[in-house]
């Protein structure tokens, strides 16, 4: 088990030996003027996972990212990217890193493809003749082959995001870097996006992802990180930041108001949800509110301990209330 960072969450973490970072920040900061846009972050990137960093509009994000990817010189801090030091090593490190960094910039009045074979032959590990086959492959794995030869300035939104996630995907990467990959895209875009993630990953490859649709986090990433107002606030293994909530334990039963009552006349916190019963563990165990409900005479299809889902821990850490995105 990994340890887990967090800011008024308690998570029990191991003793087992730190994973190796692909990337990593100490004491980040920056600010523009008088205003903080980051402000002393420390932020783990283990080697192989696929990073979500999630906070509303405004707390840092993209920021980091640019710092990080040596685009922005901090403030304060330092940051280290595939073992060499940001923004010095840029030109060690950055060839291995594939990036979509907020709106993708192209030239409007060329097609995708010519853009994506200006982009490539910027790539200094991708030999001359290798660059059509390249570029074509990129195009059909983001699903732009039918729209290569329109006009950049034609394309939507989305198609737009797809071109840039295309420009990242040229040659193979150790890291890629995606700020709001899916902004934009239709739902079936969107699951492309999440295969390509899931793609990435299998073959070893660290993906770093800043979003703000909570859902797909879930869907794709087994690590996150979590900022407020330019803060750090929880980073850590997915599934333990999950399991960092209030215990409780989710029943399943036909009777359900009958099972809240038999647990509240018990002193036993529970309330009724379109899942199920939760109930509240903080001051009983599950056999005693079993017990209690059996007892009672009430009919138990399955028990279960529940998850805090992300929306409720995102809402928990940030101070606001669960919404299906993350707005400002």
């Amino acid at each position: 088990m990994t340890s887990t960072a967090l800011t008024g969450v308690d998570v029990p973490s191991g003793a087992s030996t730190p994973a190796a970072l692909a990337a990593s920040t100490r004491g980040l900061r920056k600010t523009y003027g008088h205003t903080v846009a980051v402000d002393h972050v420390d932020l783990d990137v283990p080697e192989g996972s696929v990073l979500g960093m999630l906070g509303p509009n405004g707390s840092g994000k993209t920021t980091t990212i640019r710092m990080l990817l040596g685009l922005v010189r901090p403030t304060a801090g330092k940051v280290e990217l595939l073992g060499q030091p940001m923004p010095d090593g840029a030109g060690h490190a950055l060839p291995d890193v594939g990036a979509l960094v907020e709106s993708p910039g192209f030239h409007p009045f060329l097609s995708g493809r010519d853009n994506l074979l200006r982009m490539a032959a910027a790539e200094p590990r991708l030999a001359t003749s290798d660059i059509p086959g390249a570029v074509d492959t990129s195009l059909e794995r983001v699903g732009l082959s039918g729209a290569a030869r329109r006009r950049y300035r034609g394309y939507s939104l989305g198609m737009k995001q797809r071109l840039g996630l295309a420009g990242a995907l040229l040659v193979p990467r150790r890291m890629v870097v995606l700020d709001e990959p899916t902004n934009g895209l239709d739902p079936a875009g969107t699951r492309e996006v999440r295969t390509i993630i899931g793609e990435l990953n299998a073959s070893g490859v660290t993906v770093l992802v800043s979003s703000h649709l909570l859902a797909e986090v879930e869907a794709t990433c087994t690590h996150v990180a979590v900022l407020h107002s330019g803060s750090v606030v929880a980073q850590g293994e997915l599934a333990e930041l999950l399991e960092s909530g209030s215990p409780a334990l989710m029943v399943s039963t036909p009777d359900g108001p009958d099972a809240v009552d038999a647990l509240r006349q018990g002193r036993i916190p529970a309330r009724l949800t379109p899942e199920g019963v939760r109930v509240d563990l903080t001051a009983t165990t599950p056999p005693d509110a079993i017990a209690a409900l059996v007892h009672a005479g009430v009919r138990i299809q399955e028990a279960r301990r529940a998850r805090t889902g992300l929306e409720d821990l995102f809402a928990r850490l940030t101070q606001q209330e669960p919404e299906g995105e993350v707005g400002s």
